[in-house]
Formats: C-alpha cells, structure tokens, sequence
C-alpha cells in the first residue's frame, strides 16, 4: 500500500512538473505571439505607405476591415468611413477591369483611387493572403503605394512624345497611329462593293462572301445576338478559334467571324450619287501666305499663328474629331460620320474661321487655307489615305489661284 501510494505521489508529481512546463511554455507562446501582434500592428499603423485588410468571404467580401493612418492620409478618409467601402467601391470606372484581372494572391496593379475631394490619385496594389489560423478566416492585405508623381511623369513624357510641342495638337505619328488604329486589311471586297452596290452593308457582305465567313455570319444574325460581345477583349483570348476548320486560310484581320472592326468605306463624291453612306473624313489643310508671314515678321510671330490656327480648327469641330498638327503649316482633320456634303460643309466652315486677322505684337496678320477632302477606307494603309488627301488639296489651291488669276 505504501508503495503504491508513493507511486501516485511520485506521478501526481510528475504531472505537476509536466502542466508547470506547459504552462510556462504556454505563457512564452502566447507573449511571442503578443509580440508578434504587436510588431505587426505597429508595422502596419505606422508603415509609410498605406496598408489595408480586406475581407475574402461572405456577403462584404472585399470590404476594408481595417486601414492605416497613411491610407488616410493619401485618400482623405477617416479610418472609420473606409470601412464602409472596397476597393471596387473606390476604383476609377475605368480601372474597374484592372483590378478585377488582379489576382487574389500576389496581384499586383497600378490603378487609380478616389479621394474625398473627389479627385483620383495613382496607387499601385500589391495583395498577399493571410489567414487567422490554418482553417481561420482568410483576408486580403494590400499595399497601397502612391506612384502620382511617377505616373504624372509617364504621362507628361508620353504626351510629348504624341504631341506638337509648340500648338499642344497631336503629332504626325499620333495622327498615323489613330488612324492606323481604324484600318483594316481587308482589300478589294470593300472597294468593288462600294462601287458595285454603294452601300456599307452591301460591302460588308461581299467581304463575308470573299473570306467565306462562317454559317450564319454572312448576314451577322447569329453575332448581333451575341450575349457579352462588347465585353470581348480582342480576338487573340478566343478559346479554340485555333481548331475553327479553315481558320488558318483567312489570313490576318480577314476571315475572323468574331473581327469586332467596323469597316470603313467612303461616301460617293458625286452629290447627285449621294447614297447616304458615311465615312471618315480626312482633311489637310495647307495655310496659303504663311510662308510671307514667316519671311516678313520672323519666326516669333509665325509661331503665334500656327498656336492661333491650331486654336481656331479644335474650335471647329465636334468633340471626338481629331486635329493633328502635320509638320509646317499643314494640318490634319479626321472627322467620322460625315457624308460628302458634311464635309464639303466642315472644309468651309474651317477656312472661314482662319481667314480673319490675327493680332500679333500689336500687328493684324492674314492667312488663308486650302482645304483637300479625302476618305479613310479599309484595304487602304495610312500613307494612301493621307496622300490621296493631300493630292486633292494641291488641286483646290491651284484650282482657287487659277480663279484668282482670271478675277484679276
């Protein structure tokens, strides 16, 4: 009996000293873990950038948990009314598809975020996943960098690179670019049923016809009812285009039945021909007298003229229209949906804003314009369109000096 009693006592003793080292190992766990809190709490409070955890599930998910002083700051906001939104809640419309492609675990985007005011200021995301416990809840922690004074460098730099440095136009290879951007490859078909049938609709099909389409797309029944089309990204993300029979043959930009591009054709430049059908209209523009400005008063005064031409054609034309400064003193208009008559019209009207004085230094100068109307058309490249424009533009000014001639 005694000696098992003794064997309890010596067991009951052990037993203490094992709950004795649990418990201080307990202890030790929890003030590592205290600390660890701690050191994340004051990493994230006073990080110099912004921080913020966001919720991964249920009906809030993305909603902001929790924000540091620095966030803040950049967007203007008390800590207690970010917690009524998300991201998405905050995001610039257009960025919305920016941060939605950023993926949960290590996405990263650069993207733009409302401030109180409600302007946007340029941030970049980084996003990592943290969870409470292994099968705990998971969150979302974002770093939020404010890179506005680097994106306003990028933007300023690309700008100037886009744009005439003396009248703030677009330049020569922005205009290339935009009108570049409205082209397609798609060669004769459009041209022969232009002229074989005089309608847009008419050269679409023929292209259908030429290219072979796909059932049911000659007509475009099938894709006009295409539910999300406008939310296709390009043709390039197609899951299995590449096993559509015959796909390869079509070559580039050609036969593709799901080709969002609008084919552009020109109008008839016949107005007894009119046949309704609109188009993009190229206008050069030539300034006539400039070069006896330049000569006369230097190129300071020149200078102002073309700033002031430049004004009085952006004046001109419709928002969305473009107006690009060539080289010189020659300018180029692209203005969509006209017909020829729109456009005849448009040619007037622009010269007729140039033609008054403009006062320079103190002194009234004059100059005039030749206006030469051409048309954007698919199967054409970029220097054929301008060319063709530029062509009828030498013709109206000798046509305008020859009339000048005789009337004197």
């Amino acid at each position: 009996m005694y000696a098992s009693q003794a064997a309890i006592a010596i067991s009951n003793a052990r037993l203490r000293a094992n709950m004795q080292r649990a418990l201080v190992r307990l202890e030790r766990e929890q003030q590592a873990l205290r600390a660890s809190e701690e050191s994340f709490r004051q990493a994230f409070e006073y990080a110099p950038s912004g921080m913020a955890v966001a919720d991964m599930g249920g009906d809030q998910h993305g909603r902001l948990l929790r924000t540091n002083d620095a966030l803040c700051r950049l967007l203007g906001r008390p800590a207690a009314t970010l917690r009524r939104y998300s991201f998405s809640e905050l995001v610039h419309p257009e960025d919305i598809r920016t941060l939605l492609r950023t993926s949960a675990e290590g996405g990263r985007a650069e993207l733009r975020l409302e401030r109180r005011d409600g302007s946007y200021v340029w941030v970049s995301l980084r996003n990592s996943v943290v969870a409470d416990t292994a099968d705990g809840p998971r969150f979302l922690l974002t770093h939020v960098e404010d890179i506005e004074e680097r994106k306003s460098r990028e933007i300023q730099l690309a700008h100037r690179a886009s744009h005439d440095s003396l009248t703030g136009l677009p330049n020569s290879a922005e205009l290339r670019a935009r009108l570049s951007a409205r082209l397609c490859s798609r060669p004769d078909a459009v041209r022969e049923a232009r002229g074989a049938r005089g309608t847009r609709d008419a050269a679409v099909q023929a292209v259908d016809a030429a290219y072979g389409g796909y059932e049911g797309y000659g007509n475009h029944e099938a894709y006009e009812g295409y539910e999300g089309r406008a939310d296709y990204e390009g043709r390039g993300g197609y899951d299995g285009r590449d096993g559509y029979e015959g796909y390869e043959d079509f070559g580039p930009l050609s036969g593709d039945p799901f080709d969002h591009h609008e084919h552009l054709v020109a109008p008839n430049d016949d107005p007894e021909a009119d046949d309704g059908t609109k188009g993009l209209a190229v206008l050069f523009c030539d300034l006539d007298g400039f070069k006896s400005i330049n000569d006369r008063f230097g190129h300071n005064t020149g200078d102002e003229v073309l700033i002031e031409v430049a004004r009085r054609l952006t004046a001109g034309v419709r928002d969305g229209d473009t107006v690009a400064r060539l080289g010189g003193d020659e300018f180029v208009v692209l203005a969509d949906g006209l017909g020829a008559a729109d456009a005849a019209d448009l040619a007037v009207r622009l010269r007729n804003a140039i033609i008054p004085p403009i006062r320079v230094d103190g002194r009234a100068v004059r100059v005039g314009a030749s206006f030469g109307i051409g048309w954007a058309s698919c199967g054409m490249s970029v220097e054929e369109v301008l060319q063709s424009a530029d062509q009828r533009m030498y013709v109206e000014k000798r046509s305008r000096k020859q009339v000048h001639r005789r009337a004197g």
